[in-house]
């Protein structure tokens, strides 16, 4: 091979992984933006306040809010169970303290705690009060996957 025609495919291998990695670049931001918008976080999301709660609500496609308080004792143990599903499903999971925030528990009518309420685009659609097994809420979460 002449040093001409090396040089010639040298050139050729440079222009076509500056063409790659242009090419990169022009659709790299758009796939990691829509990646972003799919994701959900993987642990509960403490909300304390209205605009966060629907910040929530409405960023994520169908969002669990497990409305509890400190002092509850079945509210303890659900806890373990909204963890795994915020782990494990493509929902996200909201925790509100109802101490803490009033006014949404009596927006969302809350009268008893546990209450988990289940949001499918934007809008509630699932009420649960007091302790369910992870099979029972996961299914209700699939109805709106």
């Amino acid at each position: 091979m002449s040093e001409s025609q090396s040089d010639e495919t040298l050139d050729e291998i440079r222009e076509q992984k500056r063409q790659e990695l242009a090419s990169e670049l022009n659709d790299g931001p758009k796939a990691d933006e829509e990646a972003e918008e799919n994701v959900v976080p993987a642990e509960p999301i403490h909300v304390n306040g209205a605009g966060e709660f629907q910040d929530v609500v409405s960023e994520y496609d169908v969002v669990l809010v497990d409305f509890h308080a400190e002092w509850c004792g079945p509210c303890k143990m659900i806890e373990p169970t909204v963890k795994s599903l915020a782990e494990s499903t493509d929902a996200a999971v909201a925790k509100v303290d109802i101490d803490e925030n009033q006014g949404l528990a009596q927006q969302y009518q809350v009268r008893g705690v546990p209450t988990l309420l289940l949001f499918s685009g934007g809008d509630p659609v699932e009420q649960i009060v007091g302790v369910k097994d992870e099979s029972t809420l996961r299914s209700l979460i699939d109805q709106y996957l």
